[in-house]
C-alpha cells in the first residue's frame, strides 16, 4: 500500500519545484513524483507547505556538544582553540554524562530542524551509539591527530580497526586527517593510503580555515606554532613546505575525489580550481567561521569556480544550534548572487554525495528514502527556494515521513 502526499509546492532537488505537487511513498522509499497534472496512484493525503528532502550537515562535530554557550567568540583562531583545549582537559573520559547527555541532545535538536544525515567528525567514537540508537544515518569521520607520529602506519591500522568495530548499515566509519597544522606527513599518507584501501569510504579534513595555518605552512611562524610549542607537540625537526595548505595537501596525495575539503575560508580561486580538479568535496560552515576569528568564506567565489559545495554546522563549541536553515540564511547573506535553488541543492544533494549516500538521501527521486520535511510557508510565497533559505526555525519544520523511526 502506498500513500501520497500533496502540498503547495514540493522540492525534489533533482528538478525545479513543482507548484501544487505530490509525492507518493511506499515502504518508506519514494516511489514516483508528479504535479497536479498527473493522476496521483492513491488516495492523497493534503499537506500544508513544501515537502524537501530531509537536510544533510556535512559536517559537525557532535561529541563537543557539551561546551555550548561555554567557548565565547573570539578574535582570533588560537586563542578559541586555547580555550577549546582547556575545556576538553576537564573532561578526559568521553563517556562521562556530562559529555554523552548534550550529545544525545544535540542529535535530536538536529533532527527536530530537519536533519536526515549527519557528517560527524569524533575523536573518539562516542557519538556512534548515540546516533545508531537514534537510527540516525551517518558518515563517521574517525579524526586523527599527530603532528610527531612515529609510526603512522600502525596508529592508522588502529583506528581502521575501531572504525570497522563501530560501523553499521547505515553508519559508516572512516579514518580521517584533522589539519595541516595537526597531522604530520607521513600520517597524511598512510591516512590517504586507507582511503585508497576502502573505495566506498569518505575521508575529511579541515583546510584552509585560518591565517594562522597560512602563515605555519609557508613561514613556520604565527599562533598554531606556540600553540604545539606550549604543549610539547613542536617537531623541531619540522620544516615548513613553504606553500598554502591546498598546494601542501595537494602534493601528500591528499587531495582525493573522496575527501571533504573542510572550511576553506582562506582559499583564492587557484585553490578552489585546483580541488575541482582532483574531484573533491568543500564543506562551507560561514557561521562558525566567523565565531573562532577565521573571517567568512568567499562563498560567492566557492560557487562561481563550479567547486562541489556542501553544508555544515560545525559543533555547538562555536555556533548556538545546528539547524542547518540558518546556516543556509547565513550563506544567503554572504553570497547574495547565488541562486537559493543552488544553496539548497547543497544543503541536500551535494551533501549526500559528499558523504557517499546520494543514492538515498538529497532527492526526492524514486527509490529514494523517504525522509521527508515540510516547511511551513505563507500561501502567497512565489519563490519557495529564496523563502527556504531566508531563515527557517525548527518550528516551522516537521517530519513528514522518516525511515527508521
Amino acid at each position: 500500500m502506498n500513500t501520497v502526499y500533496r502540498a503547495r509546492w514540493v522540492l525534489p532537488i533533482a528538478r525545479p519545484p513543482i507548484q501544487d505537487g505530490w509525492v507518493a511513498v511506499e515502504h518508506g522509499r519514494i516511489l514516483r513524483v508528479g504535479d497536479a497534472g498527473e493522476r496521483p496512484p492513491a488516495a492523497v493525503h493534503e499537506v500544508d507547505g513544501a515537502i524537501l528532502p530531509g537536510l544533510v550537515n556535512a559536517h559537525t562535530h557532535l561529541e563537543l556538544s557539551y561546551l555550548h554557550e561555554r567557548v565565547p567568540p573570539s578574535p582570533s583562531f588560537g586563542d578559541w582553540v586555547r580555550i577549546v583545549m582547556e575545556m576538553r582537559r576537564r573532561y578526559p573520559d568521553p563517556a562521562d554524562p556530562a559529555i554523552i547527555a548534550p550529545a544525545r541532545e544535540a542529535i535530536a535538536l538536529a533532527v527536530a530542524a530537519g536533519t536526515a544525515l549527519f557528517g560527524e567528525v569524533s575523536n573518539t567514537l562516542v557519538t556512534v551509539p548515540l546516533l545508531r540508537e537514534r537510527a540516525m544515518p551517518a558518515h563517521v569521520f574517525h579524526e586523527l591527530t599527530g603532528f610527531t607520529e612515529q609510526e603512522p602506519e600502525a596508529r592508522v591500522r588502529e583506528a581502521r580497526a575501531r572504525a570497522d568495530a563501530a560501523a553499521s548499515e547505515v553508519i559508516r566509519v572512516s579514518v580521517a586527517p584533522h589539519a595541516p597544522y595537526s597531522v604530520s606527513s607521513r600520517l597524511f599518507e598512510a591516512i590517504v593510503a586507507d582511503l585508497e584501501a576502502h573505495p566506498t569510504a569518505r575521508s575529511s579534513v579541515h583546510l584552509g580555515e585560518t591565517p594562522e595555518e597560512v602563515e605555519l605552512l609557508r613561514h613556520g611562524t604565527g599562533a598554531i606554532r606556540n600553540v604545539l610549542e606550549a604543549l610539547g607537540r613542536w617537531p623541531a625537526e619540522w620544516r615548513p613546505p613553504g606553500v598554502g595548505p591546498v598546494e601542501y595537501l595537494d602534493s601528500l596525495g591528499v587531495l582525493h575525489r573522496r575527501m571533504l575539503a573542510v572550511h576553506g575560508v582562506q582559499f583564492d580561486r587557484a585553490d578552489l580550481m585546483r580541488l575541482r580538479a582532483r574531484g573533491g568535496a568543500l564543506v562551507s560552515c560561514p557561521r562558525s567561521n566567523v565565531h573562532v576569528g577565521v573571517g567568512s568564506p568567499p562563498l560567492a567565489l566557492f560557487y562561481e569556480t563550479g567547486v562541489d559545495v556542501a553544508f555544515g554546522t560545525d559543533s555547538l563549541a562555536s555556533v548556538a544550534d545546528l539547524n542547518l536553515f540558518a546556516e543556509l540564511h547565513a550563506a544567503r547573506r554572504l553570497a547574495p548572487g547565488v541562486a537559493g535553488r543552488r544553496l539548497l541543492e547543497s544543503a541536500t544533494r551535494i551533501g549526500a554525495k559528499a558523504l557517499g549516500f546520494d543514492d538515498l538521501f538529497g532527492t526526492i527521486e524514486p527509490g529514494r528514502r523517504a525522509d521527508l520535511l515540510v516547511a511551513a510557508t505563507p500561501p502567497d510565497v512565489d519563490d519557495v527556494e529564496e523563502y527556504l533559505v531566508s531563515g527557517i526555525t525548527p518550528a516551522q519544520i516537521t517530519w513528514l515521513t522518516r525511515t527508521g523511526m
